[in-house]
């Protein structure tokens, strides 16, 4: 009777701690500052991470419980405060935010509440290794060498290079659940996360048991060369930047005072080709910035390149491809356009790769560059069918509170597009630039900042198409030309006026191109959501076609954008 009563007891005592498991509010504490000594051993693949992390309750009731997770491939070891050790209960946790596909989470048990933005600080360490590990992909189905190719983060003798929150939790972190196969989980568990993270600092001293190049994103405060055993590195922007290391027998190639190649032995040929190709990139310029800017060779020719503050991750093969150009553009425009808002980050990043391919290849291979991302672009627009206000919907999918997907990244890019479309004149895209310099991240406390700012100096009314495109996600247009009428003019031309018609919920500034014998004339237009408007132009002969949009705005079927004119409408 008494081994049935203890029997009965432990198992209560088992479902209160899954009960009270499953009711954590895992983010309810933000970390607003890591102070970490990281021991690398390469040889090993082991690292072993001692340090003081300082959580901040960001709830509305008091907290006395926080939760730490770490990679599952590492292992707590102490947790303190003030000196004393606390109580915490290790456990896994499922979660695609690790490449392991799952973390080792600490639920630690607080000597009492923590009231609302109240902090704590927590001296913790934990040790392990990182090895190549793609599980998280091969699971949901992913070929193993792509996975493999996307997943390179490791620590190993030869090569060693590790990124953050997204990739690898070798930092402590707190977050939901995120799984991978579902399309939004992950990007929305990485907004929350940067949400939180927009005034953490991080200062990591590294130590290696092997005298190799280390690199590191952000800025290093002090190291003792180039080959070292130890480096103190500060991590920026935490909640735009993934904080990344990497350690290898790294020889460097300065390009100038601003850019550097750090590139494997033997490679100095290749390194010359990519930095002649990044000394002639000219990318949209967000105000000023003079940070330095680092490409880190990646040993495997077919690993996926990744960018963070002030770091390209690529390999580097003996052509530089069109691709290659392609990502080389967007991470040095990432870095030169430093914003607080993502959408205007990455926006001008993909921006950048299109301005680059109009300069280098023509208007028409840019316009099909956005043209090809149109179906995701599209796909993302469709309205969630869960029973929640339209209006709602349209501020939680705007581009102001989107998360880092590549829908969104695509829908930047175009809002990009048509805003230098929309200032027009001899060269749009310099006078986009002009207006950019005036930006200024710490002055971008309002929304409306970036608006107003163009406005000023293109001395236009934009409130409208902020509301569509930036402010609200209001779905994309749909125009269609309505009607043609074209009269004989004195001067034997033709007066020309043509109704545009658009039954979407976005407007949009369009180009409209009349095509006639001889030649065609190009006009913007600008058609607000669920409406028409009306344009006269003078053509020299009798218009035969019009089309409106030539790519330039997104919308939701560009089949119908061709109108042939008939001969009883000339």
């Amino acid at each position: 009777m008494k081994l049935h009563f203890d029997t009965l007891a432990l198992l209560c005592l088992l479902c209160a701690s899954v009960v009270n498991c499953s009711a954590l509010d895992r983010e309810a504490f933000s970390f607003t500052n890591y102070d970490l000594d990281v021991r690398l051993e390469p040889e090993q693949h082991r690292i072993g991470v001692r340090g003081k992390v300082t959580l901040r309750n960001d709830s509305s009731t008091p907290q006395a419980t926080a939760v730490l997770q770490i990679s599952s491939s590492l292992d707590w070891r102490s947790i303190t405060l003030g000196g004393k050790p606390v109580q915490f209960l290790r456990q896994p946790y499922t979660s695609d935010i690790d490449h392991t596909g799952a973390l080792s989470e600490a639920v630690v048990t607080l000597p009492q509440s923590i009231a609302p933005h109240a902090t704590v600080d927590l001296d913790i360490a934990y040790e392990g290794v990182i090895l190549s590990d793609s599980t998280r992909l091969t699971r949901i189905g992913t070929p193993e060498d792509i996975a493999r190719n996307s997943d390179w983060d490791q620590i190993d003798q030869k090569f060693t290079a590790v990124r953050g929150i997204g990739y690898v939790a070798w930092y402590p972190i707190a977050s939901e659940s995120a799984n991978l196969s579902e399309p939004e989980s992950l990007p929305e568990i990485l907004k929350r996360w940067n949400d939180r993270s927009v005034e953490t600092r991080m200062s990591v001293s590294f130590q290696s048991s092997q005298e190799l190049t280390l690199v590191c994103s952000g800025d290093a405060t002090s190291t003792e060369s180039s080959k070292s055993t130890s480096s103190v590195f500060t991590f920026h922007d935490l909640n735009t930047f993934v904080p990344t290391f990497a350690m290898a027998d790294y020889q460097n190639a300065e390009l100038d005072t601003r850019s550097s190649i750090a590139h494997l032995p033997g490679e100095q040929a290749i390194a010359e080709l990519y930095a002649e190709t990044l000394s002639k990139l000219d990318t949209p310029l967000l105000g000023q910035n003079s940070k330095r800017f680092q490409i880190v060779e990646l040993p495997d020719r077919d690993a996926a390149s990744f960018v963070s503050d002030g770091i390209l991750l690529m390999p580097l093969k003996s052509v530089v491809t069109p691709q290659d150009r392609l990502t080389l553009v967007y991470a040095l425009a990432r870095q030169q356009n430093r914003s607080p808002r993502l959408w205007i980050t990455e926006g001008l990043a993909h921006y950048a790769q299109v301005l680059d391919l109009e300069r280098q290849q023509g208007r028409e291979v840019a316009l099909n560059y956005l043209v090809a991302h149109l179906p995701l672009l599209a796909q993302s627009e469709q309205v969630d069918p869960l029973p929640k206000s339209r209006q709602a919907q349209e501020s939680q999918r705007s581009l102001i509170n989107m998360s880092d997907d590549v829908s969104m990244q695509a829908k930047a890019m175009w809002v990009w597009w048509m805003l230098r479309e929309m200032i027009g004149g001899k060269d749009p895209a310099a006078a986009l630039q002009r207006i950019l310099r005036q930006y200024d991240a710490a002055e971008d406390r309002d929304p409306a900042y970036l608006e107003h700012l163009i406005e000023t100096a293109s001395h236009r009314d934009l409130k409208w198409f902020f509301d569509d495109w930036v402010y609200n996600d209001r779905g994309l247009p749909n125009f269609k030309v309505d009607s043609v009428y074209s009269s004989k003019t004195s001067q034997a031309g033709f007066l020309v006026t043509i109704t545009v018609e658009n039954d979407g919920a976005a407007g949009a500034e369009v180009p409209l191109i009349v095509k006639f014998a001889g030649g065609e004339l190009r006009q913007p237009l600008e058609v607000h959501a669920n409406s028409k408007a009306v344009i006269r132009v003078e053509t020299s002969a009798a218009p035969e076609e019009v089309v409106v949009n030539d790519g330039s705005v997104p919308e939701n079927d560009m089949k119908n954008n061709q109108f042939k004119v008939r001969l009883e409408q000339k």
